[in-house]
């Protein structure tokens, strides 16, 4: 993780999920807490957001995903992660997550899983403990 300066955090919607407020919402508590914050809107595809986050230089990609196609989209985030070197990056994701998925999505790779009702502090407070 990248200790000097602010987080980063790339907060992208992947898929065809067009329901973005918790996105926005986290997005804004992170910045509020000091976290440097890109959100990459509606509609993205895992090479966008794997593009934007080298571009961006980010130590987080934030992931909210409502679709039900969480499994698919966090594994091709982790591919393309891994052909740019980029494995340092930080994953977290959020959203419509059932119990049993959010294990598979753990092994891969993913850091922290927030679905609905999770507190923005506790948000906020795990970001900065991941990034460390």
């Amino acid at each position: 993780m990248n200790s000097q300066g602010p987080i980063r955090v790339l907060i992208a919607k992947p898929g065809l999920d067009g329901h973005d407020r918790g996105a926005k919402i986290v997005a804004r508590a992170l910045r509020d807490a000091g976290m440097e914050v890109i959100y990459t809107g509606l509609r993205q595809t895992p090479e966008q957001i794997v593009s934007a986050a080298e571009q961006e230089d980010a130590t987080v990609i934030g992931l909210s995903i409502l679709s039900g196609a969480h499994l698919y989209l966090f594994e091709r985030v982790f591919q393309l992660l891994k052909e740019k070197n980029m494995e340092d990056v930080a994953v977290m994701g959020g959203g419509i997550i059932p119990d049993e998925d959010a294990e598979k999505l753990k092994e891969m790779g993913v850091k922290l899983i927030f679905t609905p009702g999770a507190s923005l502090q506790t948000i906020v407070d795990e970001v900065r403990k991941m990034a460390q």
